[in-house]
């Protein structure tokens, strides 16, 4: 994987692919209406999601096998999609289901193209772009409070220009909250404990206002109702590979105020640029109206908050860019266990030019998708 030999320098984090063998969001769900085929990625690999007539979801390869013009282009007939250039049909499964023109007796090609394994869930359309054997056995994220007449649910999706690992360690070290000081106020973050093992890192905090002022966020919660009886008190942040939870629970209750999941998926090859998938499930107050009501404010105010991150980011990216190497002195233990679990579980970046494969072992899967033959 992405670990470096002993006794050598450890490998640099932003050069470590993320692991494929894992369901990763591309799309939501009510952007493929019926009869509607939309592009979509995974680290350079094109993607041509399309929903049939009967409502089933599929994924191919982006690429009709005749000519490689990308399949997104093309339209969706009854449970087949057909390349909008010679009109070559796709089942779901990647295999061709017809050549129009063929002439009768021609040999025709050998294999159709790929197809991933897809699930819908939480409003989000799923696949695996690894091994597909591995995807039955492989669960999805498990959200309980996504759908729970108790929870109201928000969806965010952003494309963010940085490596997915820069938004793993921004959202687990809440040291950075001085970023944040105009939209929360100033608030002091206290790491209470942490936990690593070989698949994740856990972290607690309990966030003090300074001067004894309760803080913006807090007080916009706990005026909502949300807050209960004091202001949100304990956070906890999770990153369990490849996703990343949060938790806030109000002082002096057990159940969280909110809950928030997140996945970052890579776009390109280089994985310089991901695109952000996340679910935040907030607690319905007594009076429900509360939350109808601050529920602009609420969109508003974590609005700002993650444009302030994406700015950091960015930055961060644009650093090693510029200097071609991880160039960070980071101190904060936290941090250090996040990125040695990333690298542990990451594989190698794929050079360029190499992804969907070599066509060679497409037919049996080899190259980590499904490769429908005649």
């Amino acid at each position: 994987m992405g670990r470096a030999a002993a006794g050598s320098a450890p490998v640099d984090l932003r050069r470590v692919g993320i692991h494929p063998d894992f369901w990763y969001p591309v799309a939501a769900s009510r952007d493929i209406p019926p009869d509607t085929v939309r592009p979509a990625s995974f680290a350079g690999r094109r993607i041509a999601l399309f929903r049939t007539r009967r409502g089933g979801v599929h994924a191919l390869e982006d690429r009709c096998a005749h000519r490689q013009v990308p399949l997104s282009m093309g339209v969706v007939e009854g449970e087949a999609l057909r390349c909008c250039y010679h009109a070559w049909a796709y089942r779901g499964d990647g295999r061709i289901s017809q050549i129009p023109y063929l002439p009768k007796g021609a040999e025709r090609p050998p294999r159709g193209v790929l197809a991933y394994p897809v699930r819908e869930r939480y409003g989000l359309v799923f696949v695996f772009p690894g091994d597909p054997a591995k995807a039955p056995a492989t669960p999805l994220p498990e959200l309980p409070e996504y759908g729970s007449p108790a929870h109201r649910a928000m969806r965010f999706s952003r494309t963010v220009r940085c490596h997915y690992s820069f938004m793993h360690e921004n959202l687990l070290d809440m040291n950075h909250q001085f970023l944040h000081r105009g939209v929360l106020g100033r608030i002091q973050p206290t790491l209470l404990d942490r936990r690593t093992d070989g698949r994740s890192v856990e972290a607690r905090y309990r966030f003090t206002p300074e001067g004894g002022r309760k803080d913006r966020g807090a007080g916009l919660l706990s005026a909502e109702g949300l807050g209960g009886r004091g202001a949100p008190d304990v956070l906890t942040i999770r990153t369990e590979y490849p996703y990343q939870t949060l938790q806030l629970v109000p002082d002096g209750e057990e159940r969280p105020a909110f809950s928030l999941w997140v996945a970052y998926v890579p776009r390109d090859a280089e994985q310089r640029t991901n695109h952000v998938h996340g679910l935040l499930m907030i607690r319905k107050p007594r009076f429900g109206a509360a939350l109808n009501l601050a529920w602009p404010l609420i969109r508003r105010f974590t609005e700002r908050v993650f444009a302030e991150d994406r700015m950091a980011v960015e930055a961060e990216q644009r650093a090693w860019d510029e200097q071609g190497a991880d160039w960070n002195q980071e101190v904060f233990p936290l941090i250090l266990d996040l990125r040695e679990m990333l690298r542990r579980n990451g594989v190698p970046l794929e050079p360029a030019g190499a992804l969907c494969g070599s066509r060679v072992g497409c037919a049996d899967g080899s190259n980590g998708a499904a490769c429908g033959n005649m």
